[in-house]
């Protein structure tokens, strides 16, 4: 199975990554990233369109004191990409109990849980299917779900009837996979994260090819159709409401997606200990920004965490 990490990649970091490794789940391949021999587990889950290579820039340093691992979600990446339904559906649900079976088969330990983006939303429910394997999560940037169902009566009246309207005629296949295909391009791609980043030189040719190698893959189409249709499920709030392991968050506050005066609401629920945001830092702090990120996770909650156990 070919890497997330497209080949030839120029990142020093890259150069210091063991080769990714596969695990079969419910019958499917699923591509992960394994580094460090000591220290508490830690899972790192990307966001949409992501994989586990959009973490390479954190795992060398995590992995100098924590056992550090990356899956691709069933869906993306270098992870199987099966018919949507058959046989899984891509929900949060379904990504959240691979999250789960991947710390009882292969991690085998609780670990600390790292998302980005709707990665934060498959980590706080794995969380709460399985509170003995996670020992806390740590949010960057969630995705507040904007366009959710229940979130629709909140947004301008055009995108409350324009976005159902959307999703049906995206769910004619031709038509479909016709605008996947205009989006899978790199220059499209590139637009698209120059929007997401606030510091243009992290959107870089590696970065490019990363995202670009797993849509040309068979079946990334009809991922990517499945999920913009997927205006159901949990919303952030709902699982931190009953969310039973502390939680840090952490916010690229010139995201222009995710607003982080938004997401300051979610400091507001018992689980979360803390929220430290990143002026000047975009949607995916954890690849703009690595330098404020990693010292972060290192350090601070992920050590505290370790001290904590171990005294209990």
């Amino acid at each position: 199975m070919a890497a997330s990490l497209p080949t030839g990649a120029s990142s020093s970091t890259a150069t210091t990554l063991d080769a990714p490794q596969t695990w079969t789940w419910r019958g499917l391949p699923i591509c992960y990233q394994a580094q460090g021999q000591t220290g508490a587990a830690v899972v790192l889950v990307h966001g949409f369109g992501a994989s586990w290579g959009h973490w390479r820039k954190n795992i060398p340093v995590l992995a100098q004191t924590n056992r550090v691992y990356a899956i691709d979600l069933v869906g993306f990446g270098a992870s199987a990409k099966p018919t949507p339904g058959n046989p899984i559906d891509y929900t949060f649900e379904t990504w959240g109990q691979q999250i789960v079976d991947f710390c009882r088969e292969v991690v085998g330990a609780p670990a600390i849980v790292i998302g980005n983006s709707v990665g934060c939303i498959a980590a706080m429910q794995a969380a709460v299917l399985a509170p003995e394997l996670v020992q806390s999560v740590v949010l960057l940037n969630c995705s507040l779900r904007l366009l959710h169902d229940r979130r629709r009566s909140q947004q301008p009246w055009y995108r409350n009837l324009g976005t159902p309207i959307l999703q049906q005629v995206l769910s004619i296949r031709p038509i479909g996979h016709g605008f996947f295909n205009l989006l899978a391009k790199p220059k499209t791609v590139r637009k698209i994260l120059l929007k997401a980043y606030a510091d243009p030189t992290a959107v870089s040719d590696e970065l490019i090819d990363l995202l670009m190698a797993p849509a040309a893959e068979p079946g990334a189409a009809d991922v990517f159709l499945a999920f913009t249709r997927y205006s159901q499920g949990p919303l952030p709030e709902d699982l931190l409401a009953v969310l039973p392991c502390p939680a840090l968050i952490i916010w690229g506050a010139a995201d222009p997606w995710e607003p982080v005066a938004l997401g300051r609401e979610f400091a507001q629920f018992s689980a979360v200990q803390q929220l430290i945001e990143l002026p000047g830092v975009g949607h995916c702090p954890q690849d703009e920004a690595p330098d404020q990120v990693n010292p972060i996770l290192q350090t601070g909650f992920g050590n505290r965490q370790k001290s904590e156990l171990a005294e209990a």
